[in-house]
């Protein structure tokens, strides 16, 4: 499969709604991105970061998602609360990926402040939802030629 083939089937993008300011624009990033890439997607919301990974797995587990994209943005407080959000969110992510054997592009942000986070949603340091869903899809072709190859 060459580099740019696309890959077969749709895109699940998980957004949650905290700091929704920031998050539709990661979500318009990864949809615009997986659009050009010539791959539907879906956009399903949920209330904060907390409730990704079980969207995002629930999603998978139907079989009609070939890869998603969770976006996210997680900004410090005055509390440890941060730290153990953004860590398990991270960590159900990745679980999600490995059980179910699927690309979940990782576009949420931990950021110190609510501009430190607007500037990673398309402004000066581009935009993590579209990163996020370049590094699914791109995961996506080479899982493709792993299971092509002889």
């Amino acid at each position: 499969m060459a580099t740019d083939e696309i890959p077969a089937g749709r895109a699940l993008i998980g957004v949650s709604r905290y700091n929704e300011a920031v998050t539709r624009r990661l979500a318009q990033g990864a949809a615009e991105t997986l659009s050009a890439a010539g791959v539907a997607s879906e956009t399903v919301w949920v209330e904060g970061a907390w409730e990704l990974p079980l969207l995002i797995d629930r999603g998978l587990a139907t079989g009609r998602y070939r890869l998603a994209v969770a976006v996210g943005a997680i900004v410090r407080g005055e509390t440890p609360h941060f730290e153990v959000l953004a860590a398990e969110v991270a960590r159900g992510l990745g679980q999600v990926t490995l059980a179910r054997g699927l690309p979940v592009g990782f576009g949420v942000l931990t950021c110190d402040t609510l501009d430190q986070a607007l500037a990673r949603a398309g402004d000066t340091h581009g935009n993590k939802g579209a990163e996020a869903a370049a590094a699914a899809l791109d995961a996506c072709r080479a899982l493709d030629r792993l299971d092509a190859a002889p």
